[in-house]
């Protein structure tokens, strides 16, 4: 099934130093980029992460030091990458838990503050895990009748990930709508506030913490009456994105 895009939305897959949202960064990144006629493009590229790229996650990618001693870091891309996927909704497999976050906080390192407050997010494993509970290698021989070769080949997955939600739609034409605002809310296991989850809003819509001795408590109210857990967080190992949206909220509490 086509899908029904009201403005180009990218699918993205990165392979990584690890999986710390914080401190691992990227060392491969694809991206195909769909237009609402139907137009793709694609782009693989190789970056430098600036760190030695243990052994253990090398093992699952195959990607070395020496693959990308000689390519551009991820501050010679930054600019061309944000401009790429400026306007666009976004997609992935786990991408809203891992892929986005990561990526954004790859973009503040930089100093780019790229905003996506008004993306639509689709996360593909999200979707499949609410109907089936499998994965990318499952869901692509299960929906498309394909085995997956080379995964955790960036561009293999990205490429697999656009085909399973396609025919996502099209095997559930009940349960689902072709349309990315839907398919934005259906995949989304949680309402984050900050992309790390750090932040969530709850059942009244009031921004919570979702984590540490103050979860489920308005985070308005604690920097009131704990105004040092705000130092805390922001000296603290969290990402970028979450110390922003943090102070943002207290910016907010101060001008009321």
């Amino acid at each position: 099934m086509k899908l029904n895009l009201k403005v180009p939305i990218i699918f993205f897959d990165l392979e990584t130093t690890g999986t710390n949202i914080v401190f691992d960064r990227i060392v491969e990144l694809c991206y195909i980029k769909v237009y609402p006629n139907g137009n793709e493009e694609s782009k693989s590229m190789r970056i430098n992460p600036e760190m030695h790229i243990p052994e253990s996650s090398s093992a699952i990618h195959g990607i070395y030091d020496a693959d990308v001693v000689d390519c551009p870091t991820f501050k010679d891309i930054a600019k061309t990458l944000a401009n790429t996927f400026e306007g666009c909704d976004i997609a992935g497999f786990n991408s809203n838990r891992f892929d986005v976050p990561l990526l954004v906080e790859e973009f503040l390192r930089v100093g780019i503050d790229i905003d996506l407050r008004k993306r639509k997010f689709i996360d593909v494993q999200n979707i499949y895990h609410k109907l089936e509970r499998r994965t990318l290698s499952a869901a692509y021989k299960f929906y498309c009748n394909k085995d997956l070769e080379n995964a955790h080949s960036a561009l293999a997955d990205t490429r697999a990930t656009y085909e399973v939600l396609m025919a996502q739609l099209d095997h559930y034409p009940e349960e689902l709508q072709n349309d990315m605002t839907f398919l934005s809310e259906f995949s989304r296991m949680s309402d984050n506030v900050d992309f790390a989850g750090r932040m969530v809003y709850n059942e009244k819509g009031e921004i919570v913490f979702n984590f540490g001795k103050y979860k489920g408590q308005k985070v308005a109210d604690i920097l009131k009456v704990d105004p040092g857990y705000y130092g805390w967080m922001i000296q603290g190992d969290f990402a970028r994105n979450t110390k922003q949206v943090l102070t943002q909220i207290r910016l907010e509490a101060i001008k009321r």
